[in-house]
């Protein structure tokens, strides 16, 4: 096994609550977030107004927080990643199905990222060349190579960027929300705050999609908190997700609708330059969004599918990195964001969150119900040690959920968070007697 998916030693983390907290924050004030506000206006016309949004948001926001601080613990406290996670529920070969689950929709959201900075790296280019340069494409891989190299080395490479990043995009953002009120406040008004909306099925549909946003960092959560400083209460470090997601996530849907609403155009690469008119201003405001997609993606969607394939494929890490970014190349991401509509982002992250809310729910019921928080870390890494082979009763609640989700998509990550976690507990009690799954749980015999 490569040394990157051992458990981290205190020696190893690096990285403090205050680094830990801007982390947060530019993973939250990227573009792809801000589309997800802006999906709410569809061909000009809101699905949601302002006050179902921000409720949409708080509630998404509050849950997302809590999922966080619940499954970040066996990273904590024993350094173990993901991956390592997986096999405490699904057994060593078991983890192979929920570990691409979570693998597949980073390296598309890899690709939406760059697509997005591709968009800003390309607007950048016609202004320097006064219009000669066109070609979003030609940026997109460009960017997509940088960010290649970047990876190569490891999660603390952009820290600094990060922390610079989230600011400086944070100040912009503020001056754009300033040129929104000022310049575009009637448009805003009469397509988004004074909408009819809904607090039906579409409200419910747009938490499901704010959270299933998430869905595929906090079923992850270990990857992340295994690199922070011990001697954290949980309360503490459940703080460092809440507040900076609360701030920084929330602000950009806002931004996201706003923007929507004001110019009808659902990428915000390219709406945020058609408000702001000063090409200087745009510059700067697009090289930043381009900082910004690097940072986010070296936090969310690299580190978690790269451990997955060296753990899949035995590649060194700078390999599994190399290959994650040529995969996000093929994400076809400009069909899931396009000008007038990004509602085929939404039904993405509807359709992977349906597999993703059973995961994150049979980690929490083995952790907490069936194993009150006690695993044995060294067994974890034994091929041939109590997690050998896979465990039906995760595989099969995984299905379970996931197929009760699809029955009902704008609701997929409540329906099999629910549901797989139900038939988790009970396939453990009443199903597969004699199974070595059930040894240091509850039903153990």
């Amino acid at each position: 096994m490569d040394d990157s998916l051992k458990p981290k030693t205190d020696a190893g983390r690096t990285v403090g609550p205050l680094a830990y907290m801007f982390m947060w924050i530019g993973d939250g004030v990227n573009l792809g977030n801000m589309t997800l506000g802006a999906s709410i206006i569809v061909a000009g016309m809101a699905t949601l107004n302002i006050f179902q949004t921000i409720a949409a948001a708080i509630v998404a926001i509050g849950i997302i927080s809590t999922i966080f601080a619940l499954n970040d613990r066996l990273g904590y406290r024993e350094g173990v990643p993901y991956v390592v996670q997986l096999r405490m529920s699904f057994g060593i070969k078991g983890t192979v199905i929920s570990s691409l689950l979570r693998a597949i929709p980073a390296i598309v959201w890899y690709g939406v990222q760059s697509w997005i900075g591709g968009t800003a790296l390309n607007e950048i280019m016609k202004i320097v060349t006064g219009g000669t340069f066109d070609h979003v494409a030609i940026c997109f891989v460009a960017l997509q190579l940088v960010q290649i190299v970047l990876s190569m080395f490891g999660f603390h490479a952009v820290k600094w960027v990060e922390t610079l990043a989230s600011v400086v995009i944070m100040l912009a953002l503020v001056y754009v929300f300033g040129i929104l009120l000022t310049s575009h406040s009637t448009a805003i008004a009469e397509n988004w705050v004074h909408a009819k909306g809904s607090w039906g099925l579409p409200f419910f549909g747009m938490i499901m999609v704010l959270l299933g946003n998430y869905a595929g960092i906090f079923v992850s959560a270990a990857d992340y908190s295994r690199e922070l400083k011990t001697g954290m209460s949980d309360a503490k470090r459940g703080s460092l997700y809440f507040m900076p997601i609360t701030v920084a996530y929330g602000f950009v849907i806002i931004i996201g609708a706003m923007l929507a609403a004001a110019t009808g155009i659902t990428n915000p690469a390219k709406a945020i330059p058609s408000v702001i008119d000063n090409s200087f201003i745009s510059l700067g405001v697009s090289a930043f969004i381009v900082i910004g997609v690097v940072a986010t993606n070296m936090v969310a969607n690299i580190i978690p599918p790269a451990y997955v394939i060296t753990l899949l494929t035995k590649l060194k890490y700078k390999a599994s990195v190399t290959v994650t970014g040529l995969l996000a190349l093929c994400a076809f991401p400009w069909v899931l964001v396009q000008e007038s509509s990004a509602k085929g982002l939404n039904v993405f992250i509807l359709t992977y969150s349906a597999f993703l809310g059973p995961i994150v729910s049979i980690l929490l019921v083995d952790y907490y119900i069936l194993r009150k928080q006690k695993v044995n870390v060294a067994d974890l890494y034994k091929a041939d040690g109590p997690f050998a082979g896979f465990n039906p009763a995760a595989v099969i609640a995984m299905l379970i959920g996931a197929g009760a989700a699809f029955i009902e998509v704008d609701l997929a990550w409540i329906i099999g968070l629910v549901v797989a976690g139900i038939a988790y507990i009970l396939l453990n009690k009443f199903a597969f007697k004699g199974s070595k799954f059930k040894e240091g749980t509850i039903f153990e015999k």
